[in-house]
């Protein structure tokens, strides 16, 4: 197989590939890298990283290579990659010695030389029919990035429905608070152009499961285009993902991403002058024009607040008791939910004002607590001992009602301004 890459130049909007039969370029340069992350995957890396090796060399046009990640693995991971290194041509490992998605990905994709990089979960859950599709548009120069839904309409997949609804209120959650406009950010099948991922990671700061939600969102904000490819996911019964950890992780990184956009932090300015992109949104938007504008926007942040409310509060339910878990959730989806409304709903960038717009925040956060434990206790008086689906319904209602008390005062009190026509 000969050895063909693409030049990239900063901010172009196209890669020039060769014609076919041609090499111009360096030896051992591949096109695609596709990283596999694991950490202690004895038992089925090796059927996979084989099956993966097979299709590239059987399907995939252009040179590739497949690199192991191994994170600090403390069974035979390790071993077998490094025997698959030296058996499979085009297959190599590296090693880290520290636990975390992000890191490994990280790692592995700051050192490749490739043009296109990639990365897939080790069970393969993903159709490799979807590989092509995925990394054509980089290759190409049509896009920056390329993400794998499994939430649109033509995607199949076949999971449980507990990590069915964790998915997609998950993703509501991001486009309520974060404004995010892809639609799946935890499918684990992702590329990225390398000229653009040297200067998107150095930007990222998570090291685990939040890594690539949080790269697609600066890279969002950076004016980058994100093809999506529907995809046929079979989830892995054996996944041994602990789901209450990742979703508490994925909300912190949620709040620390957004504090620091809202603070400027991200050179994302200077990240769209590099890659010669305009801002996606006017650098100082206006406020919102009107009630019903506001009413529509206020409307979608509260829709994924609500998910996410009542998503927390079954992840927290087993562990606490059903006041507790109320507080907490309704507290973290809180913060997020004005944090989200002083930025999307009511047109208000920047740091200033922020810590007295949250303060204000956490008093209307009382009124929605009162409600919601107000509504609980009732219940419990009524109906005794009712069960963790009937009081689930009974938070949603009273949910609801807090919602638009929470609308009234934060336009009406926390976030007023004389410009805004009722």
């Amino acid at each position: 197989m000969t050895s063909t890459t693409a030049a990239s130049v900063a901010g172009a909007d196209r890669l020039d590939l060769p014609a076919a039969g041609a090499d111009p370029c360096p030896p051992g340069a591949p096109v695609l890298d596709v990283v596999i992350p694991v950490h202690n995957e004895q038992t089925d890396l090796e059927r996979c990283i084989r099956r993966l090796h097979t299709h590239l060399a059987e399907s995939f046009p252009y040179p590739f290579r497949i690199t192991i990640a191994d994170n600090a693995s403390t069974d035979g991971t390790l071993a077998i990659a490094a025997a698959l290194a030296a058996e499979l041509t085009g297959v190599s490992a590296v090693h880290l010695g520290q636990k975390g998605r992000g890191r490994a990905l990280h790692a592995a994709w700051s050192r490749s030389d490739a043009t296109v990089l990639a990365y897939m979960d080790v069970d393969l859950s993903t159709d490799l029919a979807a590989l092509l599709p995925l990394v054509a548009p980089l290759i190409s120069g049509h896009s920056e990035l390329a993400i794998g839904t499994r939430l649109s309409r033509g995607s199949r997949v076949v999971r449980g429905a507990r990590r069915e609804l964790l998915s997609r209120g998950y993703n509501l959650l991001l486009r309520g608070a974060l404004a995010a406009r892809f639609s799946d950010a935890q499918c684990g099948f992702k590329a990225i152009r390398k000229d653009v991922a040297d200067r998107l990671l150095p930007l990222v700061q998570d090291t685990g499961w939040f890594f690539d939600t949080e790269l697609l969102v600066l890279a969002q904000r950076a004016g980058l285009r994100i093809h999506e490819v529907p995809v046929d996911w079979v989830d892995d019964p054996d996944s041994r993902v602990d789901i209450v950890a990742t979703a508490v992780a994925d909300l912190k990184g949620m709040v620390r991403l957004g504090r620091a956009l809202a603070r400027g932090t991200p050179p994302l300015a200077e990240l769209r002058r590099q890659l010669g992109r305009a801002p996606l949104e006017p650098a100082q938007p206006g406020v919102p024009a009107g009630l019903a504008r506001q009413l529509v926007r206020f409307a979608g942040v509260g829709v994924a607040s609500t998910v996410a409310y009542g998503l927390l509060f079954v992840l927290l339910r087993g562990a606490m008791g059903g006041q507790a878990a109320n507080l907490l959730a309704l507290l973290v989806t809180a913060l997020a939910n004005t944090a989200a409304n002083r930025r999307l709903t009511f047109g208000i960038s920047g740091w200033h004002g922020a810590g007295r717009h949250q303060f204000q925040g956490l008093v209307v956060f009382a009124v929605g607590l009162a409600l919601t434990s107000g509504s609980l206790a009732l219940l419990h008086l009524l109906a005794g001992a009712a069960g963790r689906l009937v009081e689930l319904a009974a938070l949603g209602v009273a949910n609801l009602a807090a919602t638009l008390v929470r609308f009234l005062l934060m336009r009406e009190w926390v976030f007023r301004q004389p410009n805004v026509s009722p």
